[in-house]
């Protein structure tokens, strides 16, 4: 019998968010405790109800009732909005965290690349971190000394691979850790939003490893916000949201109905209170907002409007270097550009106080193409150190207002409107077309 290489049935996982702060315990509650445990977690999971110890706590179920299989051999790409469950499904799946509920079935040695980077030292060179990470990510020595010229290669790190990876760049070191990643043997990979990785050549090479390890027969889980990627690599897709599985079949049917609700998603945003806003004890978000340079939030933005992009966020640290990035991707998730304050004349290279801030992008009118476009912020320190990221922060559409000879889809991401000239080269002529 031809067994499924992953099948996963009534998966749930719950976390407990908040709770009250714990008072000290007699020796006689804590053994009253212990002994009871066992009958009060049976009691709750009977009720369905989360298991408790007493103390007024919030839960979140990150997964409920999920189930699904996965065949060998097969590539399936995992989708939905930031908190539907993916990381969580994918962390489960490596045992890096155990499920509340439900169980898992799995055939075959498995291989992770959730964490690009994983067992990385700052003070060690590459070739070092080259054999830490891949020991960590489950390699042996024999195996990563066979594979040593490959991965250098891969990563285009051949001059500066004796080079301690602290005086690498950002590009540098995500590139030779998705090399370090890439090249496991499993049988099963779980491949986490890595596409994200490098320029735009990197991108596609990494693009096309994921490509030749389905290729390969080997069973792949790929989670991705870029859309394309997705379809390129996998047939089949299932899409999560809030934790359950929302729509699970062909590739090109569910991106397409998972991308039309993206539209619903808001272009103006507020958080009023910082300590429930976006964001960690470094940052927190206020307001995000979308509209014409010369309007007002609710008008429409045409291919012909200038818009901004403005940003208001609380820095919590002070003497911080901040620097805001903004990745804006069309629905197809292709990235139309990325976008930071290089430029900024007040702020640039200085340390920010503590306090609230507002930053604005513009964009000029001619620029974008009609399409629905979603804003990924970075919020990064020293320009190098990502301390907070939001996928989907906000949500925007571009229509197109104008009377043209072409009355089809104007193709591309962007459509500037460049400047041309004509002229008529005086005492040419023209050649007989007899």
């Amino acid at each position: 019998m031809n067994y499924p290489a992953i099948r996963v049935e009534n998966l749930g996982k719950l976390y407990r968010i908040g709770s009250a702060r714990e008072r000290n315990k007699t020796f006689r509650e804590a053994v009253t405790n212990t002994l009871a445990a066992p009958w009060r977690y049976m009691k709750n999971t009977l009720q369905k109800q989360p298991v408790t110890d007493g103390e007024k706590s919030d839960y979140l179920w990150a997964l409920k009732e999920v189930s699904f299989k996965v065949e060998r051999s097969e590539v399936v790409g995992i989708i939905g909005r930031n908190g539907a469950g993916k990381s969580t499904l994918l962390k489960i799946l490596s045992r890096i965290t155990e499920p509340t509920e439900g169980r898992i079935i799995l055939r075959g040695r498995i291989g992770s690349l959730l964490e690009v980077g994983t067992g990385f030292h700052s003070e060690l060179t590459g070739e070092e971190n080259i054999y830490l990470s891949g020991t960590i990510l489950g390699m042996s020595s024999n195996e990563i000394s066979r594979k040593f010229d490959e991965i250098v290669a891969f990563a285009e790190m051949e001059k500066f691979i004796n080079t301690p990876v602290k005086y690498y760049s950002s590009g540098m070191y995500m590139r030779l850790a998705f090399a370090v990643a890439a090249h496991l043997e499993p049988e099963i990979l779980l491949v986490d939003e890595v596409l994200a990785v490098g320029d735009v050549q990197f991108q596609k090479k990494c693009l096309g490893k994921m490509g030749s390890v389905a290729k390969e027969g080997r069973t792949v889980l790929f989670v991705s916000h870029n859309m394309t990627a997705v379809q390129s690599l996998c047939e089949r897709v299932v899409w999560l949201k809030y934790g359950n599985i929302a729509e699970d079949g062909p590739s090109g049917k569910v991106v397409s109905n998972y991308l039309s609700t993206l539209s619903s998603l808001e272009k103006n945003r507020l958080w009023t209170q910082i300590d429930t806003a976006p964001g960690n004890e470094k940052i927190r978000l206020h307001s995000i907002s979308v509209s014409p340079v010369n309007g007002s939030p609710a008008d429409e933005i045409t291919v012909q409007t200038p818009l901004k992009i403005t940003f208001e966020y609380w820095n919590i640290v002070p003497n911080t270097y901040l620097n805001l990035s903004l990745l804006v991707f069309n629905m197809q998730g292709i990235m139309a550009f990325n976008t930071a304050p290089i430029h900024e004349p007040l702020w640039n290279g200085r340390p920010f106080p503590k306090g609230l801030f507002r930053s604005t992008c513009y964009i000029p009118a001619d620029f974008l193409n009609d399409d629905t476009y979603t804003i990924t912020l970075l919020v990064v320190r020293d320009a190098a150190h990502i301390l907070f990221s939001m996928e989907n922060a906000a949500v925007f559409e571009v229509i197109d207002n104008t009377e043209r000879v072409w009355h089809g889809k104007w193709p591309g991401v962007l459509r500037p409107a460049l400047r041309w000239e004509t002229e008529l080269k005086a005492g040419e002529v023209l050649p007989s077309l007899d």
